[in-house]
């Protein structure tokens, strides 16, 4: 059986079985600390059966007015516990504080246009693409765009948060501020 845990600082030396994947985004220490002093209650983390990290996931709250909203910064799960359902479970969880404890109008998060496996994991979710941010993702030898995808929450009754074919509204990272 799974649950969902608190992350903590100690986590931090637990999780080597799910950070040695290369699908998974690795940060030093400070970034998770800073996540975790910052947004506790958006870090959490799901652990198997014998209590071993299996996934997890590190959110933030920003934005302002009808721009509150939760963001996906990293949810991973490891390799051995993947097609379980625990990514839909920390996406889940996300969204449920994100709602009720932050009151938040959306979630969002960025993926690779080319991450072809991502974007439909996360439109069976429930996000959609709400805009095409062109070389989000750069470095020296290469860049490559993101798609900004938004799930809109009990608090958007408008649903100013999605758009119909956001894959072709672009914009730069410059305009990409909450």
């Amino acid at each position: 059986m799974t649950s969902i845990k608190p992350f903590s600082a100690m986590d931090l030396f637990d999780i080597n079985n799910i950070n040695l994947d290369v699908l998974t985004e690795n940060y030093q220490a400070a970034y998770y600390l800073d996540y975790l002093s910052r947004w506790p209650s958006l870090f959490f983390k799901t652990i198997d059966s014998d209590g071993a990290p299996s996934g997890y996931m590190i959110g933030k709250a920003e934005g302002k007015g009808t721009d509150w909203h939760g963001h996906v910064t990293a949810v991973t799960v490891a390799e051995d516990h993947r097609r379980l359902g625990l990514g839909r479970l920390l996406v889940n969880e996300l969204e449920r504080v994100t709602d009720e404890v932050y009151k938040g109008y959306f979630l969002d998060l960025f993926v690779r246009v080319s991450n072809d496996l991502a974007i439909s994991m996360y439109k069976n979710f429930g996000f959609s693409v709400y805009r095409r941010v062109v070389g989000y993702y750069y470095d020296e030898k290469k860049s490559e765009d993101a798609y900004d995808m938004r799930k809109p929450l009990k608090r958007d009754t408008k649903r100013e948060s999605v758009r119909e074919n956001g894959e072709s509204f672009r914009v730069s990272p410059r305009e990409v501020v909450f």
